[in-house]
């Protein structure tokens, strides 16, 4: 497969070797074209998502969805973002105004960090430590403080209930997040992104395949927790209007707002992609053990795959939300603390009994 290495090794020799420029002004100017690709690439994901979640919920809804705005509604998100631009920013009266200012960057800043580690291709990692998945499990638990802090730093009383739903909802089911994601990492052996994407590039190497039952049901488990963690129904009773207008982020407007509606799709995203490439191979195409339908299969890019398999992933989310009716805040409790976490523990013994024993699916065994 095209290794984007050698992209990212001829620009680097452009600006040392042919520009002359020293290594700060070389790591300054490669740090900004990496920071302006992942803003990029953060905003064209976000118009795709609010599209497709439109449209998805059109087709279960037996509607049409935006149409009016372009050809077959195409511009209509650009018109919503147009339009939230120019919306006055009010202040709230006797609100804690750094914290009313602050949480919406700490959520966006959390979206953003976590975004960063998806492997988009062989070798295009931007964020790639020897402890990624525990970065990622760190970075991720930031939203939970913007969350809290723009419910308490409004002086609304719905929007404190809110947060304080959001808050507990997040913290519970990030446990079950992450007894998952080390259930990969006893497989894999490795807990860096990269390392563990390759570990799944050999034929029938997907993990799912690789550990069988404990690990499909970890990605199940997986799916559901992210579903959660991101707000997404049916577990978005932190922003049930009938009880509480808009939730946490009733009294922001403008971008202050938009930040939360930005990451509210990219997290479904981030949790799409973690999934994708933690148990679905990432990167890594679909190799069976025949020759020939392995190279037509190492052709297609591996940005290709993962953002096709990252988008089933996001269409599998996104047809459960419109599935099942929003829960309460006890049922939601009651699922990841009586089922979910009991679950992701004896998948994390069932992993290590898999490991340890050798149970594992290879193309030899």
């Amino acid at each position: 497969m095209f290794d984007f290495r050698i992209v990212t090794t001829w620009f680097d020799e452009l600006l040392r070797v042919t520009c002359g420029l020293s290594n700060f002004w070389t790591v300054l100017i490669e740090c900004v074209v990496v920071g302006l690709a992942i803003l990029l690439a953060y905003a064209l994901l976000a118009i795709v998502l609010i599209f497709m979640e439109r449209k998805v919920c059109a087709y279960f809804q037996c509607r049409i969805g935006p149409v009016r705005v372009g050809w077959w509604g195409t511009l209509q998100v650009f018109a919503d973002v147009l339009k939230m631009l120019i919306k006055e920013i009010f202040a709230v009266d006797k609100a804690d105004k750094l914290l009313y200012y602050l949480a919406p960057f700490l959520v966006i800043i959390a979206s953003v960090g976590t975004f960063s580690f998806l492997p988009w291709n062989n070798g295009a990692n931007i964020l790639d430590f020897n402890v990624g998945i525990f970065l990622v499990t760190a970075i991720s638990s930031i939203g939970v403080l913007g969350i809290f802090l723009a419910g308490w730093g409004s002086n609304n009383k719905y929007s404190v209930l809110s947060a304080m739903r959001g808050a507990v909802q997040m913290i519970s089911y990030e446990l079950s997040l992450g007894l998952c994601l080390i259930s990969a990492v006893i497989l894999t052996g490795k807990m860096q992104i990269s390392g563990i994407v390759e570990a799944q590039t050999g034929p029938w190497q997907w993990l799912i395949i690789q550990g069988h039952i404990p690990a499909i049901l970890a990605f199940l488990v997986f799916c559901i927790a992210g579903n959660a963690e991101a707000n997404r129904g049916p577990f978005d009773l932190a922003e049930a209007e009938s009880e509480l207008t808009a939730g946490y982020h009733t009294e922001y407007s403008g971008m202050g707002f938009g930040f939360y509606y930005l990451a509210e799709y990219l997290n479904l995203f981030v949790v799409s992609g973690i999934a994708t490439t933690v148990f679905l191979g990432g990167w890594a195409p679909l190799n069976i053990g025949l020759e020939g339908f392995d190279a037509v299969m190492n052709y297609i890019p591996g940005i290709v795959w993962f953002l096709g398999k990252t988008f089933v992933v996001v269409f599998l989310l996104m047809w459960i939300k419109w599935t099942f009716p929003r829960l309460r805040i006890d049922q939601i409790l009651k699922l990841e603390w009586k089922y979910l976490m009991p679950l992701s523990l004896v998948i994390l013994v069932l992993m290590t009994i898999c490991v340890a024993f050798g149970w594992t699916f290879t193309i030899n065994g």
